[in-house]
């Protein structure tokens, strides 16, 4: 922290209004601290691109009070994008050209969007294996999330990710496993985590691999690992960048969607996420929307506002703790020429001599 808004992007507007520190390019240029720049490849489909920025910008910001953080969203061909959300990405998100071309001291990979049952097929697998090989070279460390965790795991290791019976989507309770590790020092050593997939990929698979498991959970499985060295992967299964109403706005789509026959069943309840209190309000709400669709009405509208109070963040500090450690680390093995991924001496093999 804090966050430079280098551009006019709105995600800095809206973090600002909601008591996050933003610098502006003039008074940045005043202090006289380091810059770290990261790289946000964006992949979320068009509904969420904004948000996903938002909630990355914020783990970010939180982190290393005496660092001004520059964060560079792009993103990639092979995801489908409405006219708006292309206007907004011409905008304000550079290329990958560009990104190339002047450096990144880590590099985060969002979630995405699937269409196809195997990753490779995805229109955006070739795009999206140009970034990695490129960040292997030249990035000290990149951190992924959910469906980037997927992708880049069967790329690199060839283990392919298994369809779950379900929809795995809740808050789930977590355990350190390796309490050594830098990236999950002083941190709790049981935390909540946020997760929404279909797919996983198992603990066991992992560490025949080498991968190094940092935190799981019996019901929803490994949230953290990274490569064999430590550091050069970070990998998320879940979602600790989250929002307290992402999974809100997530349930409120798929009940949208079973009132539009895109689904044929109604939408569960996120597991360990709404309370009694919301729980009542939504049965009530079901009856309704049932209702209506069969009789063809148009429902009554959601009733996110009598559920908000209702709902509890029970991850967000320990996300920001291991955003902390994982920049932090960054800060202390990349060279200050972000174009150069390591300072003299580092060992791009173990660069934490883990």
């Amino acid at each position: 922290m804090p966050l430079v808004a280098y551009n006019d992007l709105p995600s800095f507007e809206r973090l600002r209004a909601e008591g996050e520190e933003i610098l502006t390019p003039e008074r940045a240029r005043r202090q006289d601290i380091r810059e770290m720049h990261i790289g946000l490849l964006n992949m979320m489909p068009d509904a969420a691109l904004e948000a996903t920025e938002r909630q990355f910008f914020r783990l970010v910001g939180a982190c290393n009070q005496i660092t001004q953080f520059h964060v560079h969203p792009f993103t990639i061909q092979g995801l489908p994008r409405s006219p708006q959300a292309q206007m907004h990405i011409d905008r304000y998100y550079e290329s990958f050209e560009t990104i190339k071309k002047d450096g990144l001291d880590a590099l985060i990979i969002s979630g995405a969007n699937v269409t196809h049952p195997k990753l490779n097929e995805e229109a955006f697998w070739q795009p999206l294996s140009e970034v990695f090989d490129w960040a292997k070279q030249n990035v000290p460390s990149v951190l992924c999330s959910c469906l980037a965790t997927h992708a880049l795991i069967q790329y690199c290791y060839g283990i392919e990710r298994t369809p779950l019976p379900a929809k795995r989507w809740g808050v789930f309770p977590h355990k350190v496993l390796d309490r050594t590790h830098p990236l999950v020092a002083e941190i709790n050593t049981r935390f909540d985590v946020p997760h929404s997939r279909f797919n996983e990929i198992f603990q066991a698979d992992m560490e025949a691999h080498g991968l190094k498991i940092l935190v799981a959970g019996k019901e929803a499985g490994v949230h953290l690992a990274t490569s064999p060295d430590g550091f050069r992967i970070v990998f998320f299964q879940g979602h600790p960048e989250y929002d307290d109403i992402s999974l809100l706005k997530e349930y409120k789509r798929e009940v949208l969607r079973f009132y539009h026959a895109e689904r044929a069943d109604y939408p569960p309840f996120p597991e360990n996420y709404f309370n009694a209190v919301c729980r009542q309000i939504l049965e009530e709400y079901k009856e309704e929307a049932i209702a209506a669709k069969n009789d063809k009405k148009i429902p009554a509208e959601f009733p996110e506002a009598l559920l908000l109070e209702h709902i509890d963040n029970t991850w967000r500090d320990t996300a920001k703790a291991v955003f902390n450690n994982w920049l932090g680390k960054i800060y202390q093995i990349t060279d200050q020429d972000r174009r150069v991924p390591f300072m003299t001496g580092i060992d791009p093999e173990n660069p934490l001599g883990l």
